[in-house]
């Protein structure tokens, strides 16, 4: 089995992104041949600092190697550095509809109320299409807030091997069962963000331990004070039994159980000290990973030369079956 999934490289990362994407990409890459893609292509679609693209990128790569990421058992690169990525962005432009375009959340939301937009927030989605559909992939795993765009990468393979052949596999996403979906912690009706959220709602992977006391402490709660698990009626307490289960691998029924006798208070607390005994581990290995910079290029030179191996084959047959005369 081949498992696909990509990350951005901008914005500091959160628990959201921990538990929605990181945490299933170190689950799945025990189960199959595993490819994961820094995507600083997707990075320079909206405005940004190019010191900043640069620094943050060796940093999510260390972080991604600190929360479990092998390179012995899964293949991390960067999206720039396999030039197959942005080809068949190209060749798959001609197979992907304006109005599917037009119709993406993500471009609607980041592009609402700009000065200027970019033709690439606007057509990123297919390069997100080529990233998976070059490795023949069986299984994306992503947060919830991807299943548009993996639908999006769906259609684009089916209507290109309608008319072209046979050339993709078409995949399927993998959502977390629990915690698909983080929410702010001071606005449990929006999604952890650090770029649409706000900064005491949004816990980061490398915040320090007392950072991560205070902000779930003042974590917003619901009316009444019983735990239970609703999150319609209660989005806010919801969210933190979602946090919890997945911080100690207990099912929501056993969370919702623990606290029939408890108040909102011991929930917080206990969120907090399980997301910290989570992330004190992954934030030592992360620092000892980023100090030795050298070994961190030299991991992604690996990966990228691996990648551009297994995504040779594709994109000559996307070529030759477009009608390009090749070599």
């Amino acid at each position: 089995m081949r498992v696909f999934s990509g990350i951005q490289a901008t914005g500091d990362k959160h628990i959201g992104n921990y538990i929605g994407a990181m945490r299933q990409y170190v689950q799945t890459q025990d189960e199959g041949d595993a490819y994961f893609c820094i995507v600083d292509l997707h990075s320079i679609t909206v405005d940004y600092d190019p010191v900043d693209l640069h620094d943050r990128t060796l940093d999510l790569a260390a972080l991604l190697f600190a929360v479990g990421l092998e390179p012995d058992k899964s293949t991390l690169f960067l999206q720039s550095q396999v030039t197959a990525h942005a080809e068949a962005a190209w060749l798959l432009s001609a197979v992907t509809g304006f109005g599917q375009l037009g119709r993406m959340t993500q471009f609607k939301e980041k592009g609402e109320g700009k000065e200027f937009v970019s033709a690439g927030l606007f057509t990123y989605p297919v390069l997100m299409a080529g990233d998976i559909l070059l490795y023949q992939t069986d299984v994306v795993p992503v947060g919830d807030d991807q299943r548009q765009h993996i639908e999006l990468a769906r259609d684009v393979g089916e209507r290109f091997n309608s008319r072209y052949g046979e050339t993709f596999k078409v995949p399927v996403g993998i959502f977390p069962t629990v915690g698909a979906r983080i929410m702010d912690l001071q606005e449990p009706n929006k999604k952890m963000s650090t770029t649409g959220g706000s900064a005491q709602g949004t816990v980061l992977v490398l915040d320090p331990p007392d950072v991560i006391r205070k902000k779930l402490r003042s974590a917003v709660t619901d009316s009444g004070s019983d735990v239970t698990y609703d999150p319609e009626a209660k989005p806010g307490v919801s969210n933190l039994i979602e946090i919890l289960s997945v911080m100690s691998d207990r099912a929501i029924p056993d969370v919702e159980a623990a606290y029939a006798r408890s108040g909102y208070g011991d929930l917080k607390n206990d969120v907090a000290e399980a997301v910290i005994a989570v992330l004190e581990p992954v934030q030592k290995r992360f620092y000892e990973l980023r100090a030795d910079e050298g070994e961190l290029r030299r991991l992604l030179a690996v990966g990228a030369a691996k990648a551009r191996e297994t995504a040779a084959p594709t994109l000559a047959s996307m070529y030759e079956r477009m009608g390009f005369v090749t070599p």
